[in-house]
């Protein structure tokens, strides 16, 4: 019988990152390495790609820690190549054995991705590189508007995919057209959003550039392949100050 998957049994999702001495100013670390992707058959990036393991038990095993013992199946992270993976049972001819494919396997991913991304606000938050309430991050917004490259400016805007629209508009605005860019995450509920950082009510949030900002970005960048980060319809009408 194929078993069903879910966040608890698979993977550890603790955090990947060294804690010690993480902060804004560290310089981030960015890896280059390609890896083949199973779909494709291309040289691709691996922090655009998804690694897969094949268990014990002969089942493909999503891997997004990169951890995990055996040989790596990396498929590029986005929902064509893993429904193609899945249908055509790509992670057998990369693996070169039978391979079995759990039910769930095409909606656990992305739930795992944004399981991480909720993980890292969490830790985001307890290193002090995330702050909460309009003013806050209005502040850490308009720092990167008058100095783009100062510690503290915001790498993130988080905003709640159930808060009003006039307070996250003004905020959209203050984020908008910056170099570097602001990154925008509208996929979580207030209810979501407090439960991760321990904390009542969040509805605005901002991620303050550095390694915990670029860790971020790249589940983020995963979960993307998936589904929007943030409705459309949130850079439509954006705020007017005048």
């Amino acid at each position: 019988m194929t078993p069903s998957l879910n966040n608890e049994t698979l993977i550890d999702l603790n955090d990947d990152l060294a804690e010690a001495g993480d902060t804004p100013s560290q310089t981030v670390s960015v890896r280059v390495s390609n890896r083949r992707d199973v779909a494709s058959h291309q040289s691709v990036p691996r922090d655009g790609l998804i690694r897969f393991v094949v268990g014990p038990d002969g089942f493909v095993v999503p891997d997004l820690k990169e951890t995990l013992p055996g040989r790596g199946l990396w498929l590029k992270a986005d929902a064509d190549s893993l429904a193609l993976a899945i249908k055509k049972n790509l992670f057998s001819r990369a693996a070169k054995r039978a391979v079995k494919t759990p039910e769930g396997l095409d909606s656990l991913v992305p739930a795992l991705i944004r399981k991480r991304l909720l993980d890292q606000l969490g830790l985001a938050r307890r290193e002090g590189n995330l702050v909460t309430g309009f003013e806050k991050v209005a502040t850490a917004l308009k720092l990167g508007k008058t100095a783009p490259h100062a510690a503290g400016r915001a790498a993130w805007l988080i905003e709640a995919s159930d808060g009003a629209e006039d307070g996250r508009s003004k905020l959209l605005n203050l984020s908008n057209g910056q170099t570097p860019s602001v990154g925008l995450c509208g996929l979580f509920s207030n209810d979501e959003l407090s439960l991760a950082l321990g904390l009542e009510n969040v509805i605005h949030a901002a991620l303050i550039e550095g390694r915990r900002a670029a860790a971020f970005s790249r589940e983020a960048e995963r979960l993307g392949g998936f589904e929007a980060l943030f409705p459309a319809q949130w850079r439509e009408r954006p705020f007017n100050s005048n």
